[in-house]
């Protein structure tokens, strides 16, 4: 989709109600329900985190989606398809700033660079106990992306065209806690699998935007 058309389209975004939940269960592992019981007392002091869903135009001035694969690490999000983002600093006066720094940290792009459309609905992640607040931005000029070498192995460039078609879900069988592999529902996009958290917002984000476009 031609980027000016979009963020034409994008300016209605502001005064619609979220989908919330009722999206984000769409691409939920089936095992999320049992999950959120047994951990509710450790929501009340879950740690926070934000992060971006930063659209832009390339150089054809097609409008993508930008996401990055983690570095293997011993940690629960290790070689995961996520957002740019992370964990709260006390530098951090509020949770956008929080995204806006991380996203300039992860992916080179300023926060002066971003204008910040819609506060999606926040995510609780089990395993690490963080609370995610996503933001829906846009770069209004094609970045110049710089992955951050420690966190980031790779940056992954998604047409929105392909965010938006149902033909790019899928299923991709995990491991959980207790040792059983399950089936849980993902996005196929540009040749990476995207599921758990990362995948229940951004169909927030799509059924958001499918309302407008």
């Amino acid at each position: 989709m031609n980027f000016k058309d979009f963020t034409i389209a994008l300016s209605k975004i502001k005064n619609i109600p979220l989908p919330a939940e009722t999206s984000q269960f769409k691409m939920a592992p089936p095992y999320r329900e049992a999950l959120l019981e047994q951990q509710k007392d450790k929501m009340k002091h879950a740690r926070q985190s934000a992060v971006m869903a930063l659209f832009y135009p390339d150089l054809e001035l097609q409008t993508k989606l930008i996401l990055i694969l983690r570095k293997t690490y011993k940690g629960v999000h290790s070689a995961q398809v996520g957002f740019p983002g992370g964990k709260v600093e006390h530098s951090d006066q509020n949770l956008m700033q929080t995204a806006l720094r991380e996203t300039h940290e992860e992916v080179g792009v300023k926060p002066d660079y971003i204008k910040v459309y819609k506060e999606m609905t926040q995510v609780y992640i089990p395993p690490s106990n963080f609370v995610v607040q996503p933001y829906l931005g846009i770069a209004e000029q094609t970045p110049k992306f710089v992955k951050q070498e420690t966190e980031v192995e790779d940056l992954i460039e998604v047409y929105l065209k392909d965010l938006l078609s149902d033909s790019n879900l899928t299923q991709k069988t995990v491991k959980t806690s207790y040792g059983v592999d399950v089936e849980v529902p993902a996005f196929n996009l540009s040749n990476y699998l995207v599921w758990g958290a990362t995948a229940m917002m951004l169909s927030e984000v799509k059924d958001l935007l499918k309302q407008v476009l």
